[in-house]
């Protein structure tokens, strides 16, 4: 009897789980290891969620801490189980330092800003405390949806005749409202405030916040980065590929020391360490 294709092996998910990313792995454990001890200390809970009626300058950190934090188990497993290939992609095409940066920094910064802004201003209830790490699921959701755009305009949804085009962008928009109106106490604004800022990435225009490339060369060529930490991802993918490249001929020892040659991601001049 064929096996059914359900089944669940051990082995891929094992192989899986071996190529998510350093950074990815540090923020997955730091939402998993936060939430659970905010959950069994409710003073931590509310001390890192975010609440726009008691957000101030002696709160300031609920503006970036909010998305470590989970209301339940349920919602945390849910959450980790669609963020995990979401960074993963997002480290293996940015760099485990810029993940690094962009989500302990402005990925949370700015749309808790933006929510709590738009909370106050528009009066709506400013008491309720909002957490969960779905903020960062639709803004990189919405970085993909628009880079999909420019390739694949639209989604034919063949339920009409003639069928109907569904624009690619704007698939999360439409996920974070079937969400809002099935899963009771989700925040429609929260993950708006996320695909805003999502959008914002995806098109290039919020690209200055990542930290600068020389530097970071720099940096991961004197400190040898690729060679000291495992599933570390060089912020150059032209360079060094996802996991660096394995240098052979057409190299010198000058580059070779200052960890910035400029091999190529196939042929004679280097080999790619992972897919």
């Amino acid at each position: 009897m064929a096996q059914s294709s359900w089944q669940v092996n051990p082995a891929r998910i094992r192989s899986y789980v071996n190529r998510i990313p350093l950074a990815t792995r540090l923020l997955i454990f730091s939402v998993f290891l936060i939430s659970i001890l905010g959950q069994r200390l409710p003073s931590l809970q509310n001390w890192g969620c975010l609440l726009p009626a008691e957000t101030n300058l002696t709160t300031l950190n609920r503006l970036s801490t909010y998305p470590f934090f989970h209301l339940s188990l349920i919602h945390l497993i849910l959450n980790l189980l669609a963020l995990t290939p979401l960074l993963t992609n997002f480290e293996s095409e940015n760099g485990t330092i810029v993940t690094l940066v962009l989500f302990t920094g402005p990925f949370s910064l700015i749309p808790g800003l933006l929510y709590t802004g738009l909370t106050l201003l528009t009066h709506l209830s400013t008491s309720a405390a909002v957490c969960g790490s779905s903020i960062w699921i639709f803004l990189l959701l919405s970085s993909t949806a628009y880079a999909t755009y420019r390739t694949n305009p639209y989604f034919v949804i063949p339920v009409t005749s003639p069928s109907l085009h569904f624009p690619t962008w704007a698939s999360p928009l439409l996920a974070a409202l079937l969400i809002w109106i099935f899963i009771p106490g989700t925040s429609l604004l929260g993950h708006l405030c996320g695909c805003a800022v999502g959008y914002g990435w995806g098109s290039g225009v919020l690209k200055f916040l990542g930290p600068p490339e020389r530097p970071l060369r720099w940096i991961e060529g004197k400190l040898n980065l690729l060679g000291r930490l495992p599933h570390y991802v060089s912020v150059d993918q032209k360079i060094y590929g996802r996991y660096g490249v394995l240098p052979s001929m057409g190299a010198s020892d000058e580059d070779m020391e200052a960890g910035t040659s400029r091999f190529r991601g196939t042929g004679p001049s280097g080999q790619r360490l992972g897919p």
